[in-house]
């Protein structure tokens, strides 16, 4: 679960962080009110989004009066961000962040994190901080330094200095840093984070140590201890993955054409890259589980079948604990409810293989059967290739 910026922001000023004061609005008759509590016409407004590179999209405005607060606010809200990270869709924003200008001397990047390798926290510094990391590491590698800090220890003073030597750190900044570092590493810990990630971490004019900008990712599986964080676990999903999820499926849209009905994570993703094998693109990713009900198979059926980009569908079943009768039954289903709008290809092996297969057979339904997996997806490329060439 990803927090936006104003929610990552209350956490760090909770953990006694030096963030900006800053008031979040979502419209803009909300601006006097918010400079009013910060007790002056003069800051910077963000768009609230999860994206990177807001700045460069326009997502980033400096303002010097109520007036041009309001006007700012009120075109950045409802307006749709498009940055290198979003791609052409863009994003939508539905909340600005008001904040207070700070003159910035030197910009450095500090992020928390899992190395799952060795399997311990990690901080990544870098003296370039306000770019992508990725961009560091990729152009000038040796200005990233990792850092472990001892587990269930946290960070002690020898990789402290290590690390403020490294962000070239001034001697009376070092113990600033220190506090700083310490309450990162334990705020990740205490709100099970899978990132946190402060870029920049800004020295001002003055020399102090502030956190300008913050990324904080949660754990999914901690979710249920952090209610309390205000993120929504389901922001950027697609409204066909949280639909699917009601009924205990694994769904991520894709942009492709044949959409696929599959039970296992890993036959998913070879089903995925025999259907790239034989020229077509999978529309998505879609894992029914090993004991889904008919009711969930049905639902499944449904929400591949409301894409509009899917040319052709490819259910591809190895029957284990959920019988391939059952899948069966449910497709039936589905496609007696929802009609058959575009060419399906079903292969069925496993657990009651002869059952389903004659099910579908005598069901009097226009399904192309597929003898094994490499037939059924050679089967719904051709069906899609055809359909383009217009035959």
């Amino acid at each position: 679960m990803k927090l936006h910026e104003y929610q990552g922001k209350a956490l760090l000023r909770q953990a006694g962080l030096p963030v900006p004061r800053s008031e979040v609005v979502f419209s803009s008759a909300e601006v006097k009110k918010a400079l009013t509590a910060l007790g002056g016409e003069k800051g910077v407004a963000k768009a609230q989004a999860f994206t990177g590179g807001r700045g460069k999209a326009g997502g980033i405005k400096l303002f010097g009066s109520l007036a041009e607060a309001e006007q700012i606010t009120s075109k950045l809200i409802g307006m749709t961000l498009v940055t290198h990270q979003t791609g052409p869709e863009g994003v939508k924003i539905e909340a600005v962040l008001l904040e207070d200008q700070s003159r910035i001397a030197r910009e450095l990047y500090f992020a928390v994190t899992l190395d799952r390798a060795k399997a311990n926290i990690v901080f990544i510094l870098s003296p370039e901080g306000g770019m992508d990391i990725e961009e560091i590491a990729e152009h000038t590698p040796e200005k990233i330094l990792k850092l472990y800090p001892e587990w269930g220890q946290g960070p002690g003073d020898a990789l402290l200095k290590q690390a403020s030597d490294f962000l070239g750190l001034t001697a009376s900044q070092a113990a600033p840093f220190a506090d700083i570092a310490r309450k990162l590493y334990n705020l990740y810990i205490a709100k099970d984070c899978a990132l946190l990630e402060i870029n920049p971490l800004a020295v001002n004019d003055a020399g102090n140590l502030v956190l300008l900008d913050c990324k904080v990712n949660i754990d999914d599986n901690a979710l249920f201890r952090q209610q309390d964080t205000g993120g929504d676990p389901d922001a950027e999903k697609d409204p066909a993955e949280i639909e699917a999820a009601k009924y205990g499926l694994s769904y991520i849209k894709l942009d492709g054409n044949i959409g696929c009905m599959v039970n296992g994570a890993g036959l998913a993703m070879a089903t995925m890259d025999i259907i790239a094998h034989y020229g077509a693109q999978p529309a998505n990713f879609l894992d029914v589980g090993g004991s889904a009900s008919e009711e969930a198979v049905t639902k499944a059926f449904e929400i591949i079948s409301g894409d509009k980009h899917v040319k052709a569908i490819l259910v591809n079943i190895f029957g284990g604990i959920m019988p391939c009768d059952r899948i069966a039954r449910g497709i039936i289903g589905a496609v007696n409810t929802t009609g058959l709008k575009v060419p399906l290809v079903v292969r069925l092996e496993g657990t009651n293989v002869e059952q389903g297969k004659t099910l579908i057979r005598e069901s009097g339904l226009d399904i192309i059967a597929g003898d094994d997996l490499e037939d059924a997806a050679r089967k719904a490329a051709a069906t899609v290739a055809t359909a383009a060439a217009g035959v």
